[in-house]
């Protein structure tokens, strides 16, 4: 029989703080896409909980820390918490190529090969059907809607385009979001949708079904949900229009709709705050200005003017009250099937703080995030098209005013702040991870804080 038949004999395993390990993921963690302390070392590494899901394949919660390197900004993080399924085999597929981890030379895992347990099909169709199973795996709760059994028997396939999670399409029935960096507290991707789901809301996949932990805390760990198998995502289709020499305003004026039509659902679903919070928003974006400077110098020179966008807040229209938003919304945040718009990933960026992406907060923020993507897309090609930004611009926005009562356009202090905090945090992201594409949110920084418009 071989060796990795069965990892229940060996009850160490599950004891033991897997010290044989931390070597090959001290080195293997901050390679992978979704590992938010690229620029940072790890100094220290720690299992905070181990639990055998199946045979030969563990599920870990580990804590991957920093030391004493300053965080952008100044701060000393205490690191974060990383959630991996490992395969573990004496004889592991070559098919499996950059997910291998290494081989491991001494503890209960000696002379094993550990590997990332998502590219294997076989533990992928494992973990589907422990899914479809309500019930506890150690500190593993799993848990589905009853009215929506899943599927059995799915093929399952690993999506390459994933950033900051890993996700997992089932026969194109589902996907399986596996939420990578886990933070204590209900992850918005479970509990909007779920929300929404409960308001008659069509326009966001509901859960089928989930997993969560209570160990070290409690967590929410993966979504399983439908798969839109005909839609394309709002970026692909905007990036075809473009080459094409296509118009889009017809697709932005819908969009827009459909974004007004989640907003007023959220609003429904979750509670509702009073206008005139704007002064505590301006502080908290100066804050965010002054750390992103910071880090990245050609920021500096604009500054005043971008700050100045931010004191506008305190005397501007206070705008709509505060309410639930999506967080992170832009053009590759929605898919279009047939005629429809739909909306997903509402995890909110994944950077923020988790208390932070569930509290309520102006619903100009997630429109300035569509009107940065628009701008981001027109970019894509040369010349740049700033008419066609223009004008997906302008219809989303009336889209919006059609459905929601009131128009974006009218609030322009407001919408300046919003567009000129999203394209602040737009530049810290592409000094960090693709600076090819700083010169993008440079020349909004530029506009915005010359121009303001």
């Amino acid at each position: 029989m071989p060796k990795t038949a069965s990892l229940r004999p060996d009850r160490t395993l599950l004891a033991e703080p897997l010290e044989s390990l931390g070597e090959l993921l001290r080195e293997w963690l901050p390679r992978q896409r979704w590992f938010a302390g690229k620029d940072r070392p790890v100094t220290e590494l720690g299992v905070l909980s181990v639990t055998e899901l199946y045979p030969g394949c563990l599920h870990l919660l580990v804590h991957a820390g920093h030391g004493g390197v300053p965080a952008p900004g100044g701060a000393h993080p205490a690191g974060d918490c990383y959630q991996l399924l490992l395969g573990v085999r004496e004889h592991p597929s070559p098919r499996l190529g950059r997910a291998l981890i290494g081989r491991v030379q001494d503890g209960p895992l000696a002379g094993l090969t550990v590997y990332d347990a998502l590219h294997d099909p076989r533990s992928a169709q494992l973990l589907l059907e422990r899914l479809r199973q309500p019930g506890w795996a150690g500190p593993l709760r799993f848990e589905c809607d009853p009215s929506l059994p899943v599927t059995t028997g799915l093929a399952p396939r690993l999506l390459d385009a994933e950033q900051s999670n890993s996700s997992l399409v089932y026969g194109d029935e589902y996907i399986l979001k596996v939420f990578r960096r886990i933070q204590p507290g209900v992850n918005p991707d479970l509990e909007v949708p779920g929300a929404l789901a409960r308001q008659g809301c069509h326009r966001v996949p509901a859960p089928v079904a989930w997993f969560q932990t209570r160990h070290p805390f409690r967590a929410t760990l993966g979504v399983l949900q439908p798969y839109l198998r005909d839609a394309s995502d709002g970026w692909t289709l905007a990036l075809h229009a473009l080459a094409a020499g296509d118009d889009f305003t017809v697709q932005a004026r819908a969009l827009g709709g459909a974004t007004a039509e989640v907003h007023l659902a959220l609003a429904s679903a979750f509670p509702v705050g009073a206008p005139g919070e704007n002064a505590r928003t301006a502080a908290a974006m100066h804050e965010r200005l002054t750390a992103a400077a910071h880090c990245v110098p050609a920021l500096q020179p604009f500054v005043p003017g971008l700050r100045a966008a931010f004191a506008a807040l305190t005397t501007c229209d206070p705008g709509p009250p505060a309410q639930r938003i999506h967080g992170d919304l832009h053009l590759g945040q929605v898919l279009r099937a047939g005629r429809e718009w739909f909306v997903i990933d509402f995890e909110g960026e994944p950077s923020r703080p988790l208390s932070e992406r569930r509290s309520a907060h102006s619903p100009v923020r997630d429109i300035a995030g569509m009107l940065r993507s628009f701008d981001y897309a027109a970019r894509q090609r040369r010349p740049w098209r700033p008419e066609w930004a223009r004008r997906c611009r302008e219809a989303y926005c009336a889209g919006y005013a059609a459905s929601a009562g009131w128009d974006p356009r009218k609030k322009h202090g407001l919408l300046r702040a919003y567009e000129t905090d999203r394209a602040v945090y737009e530049v810290l992201y592409e000094a960090r991870h693709r600076p090819d594409w700083l010169p993008v949110p440079m020349a909004a920084i530029e506009r915005l804080a010359v121009r303001g418009d």
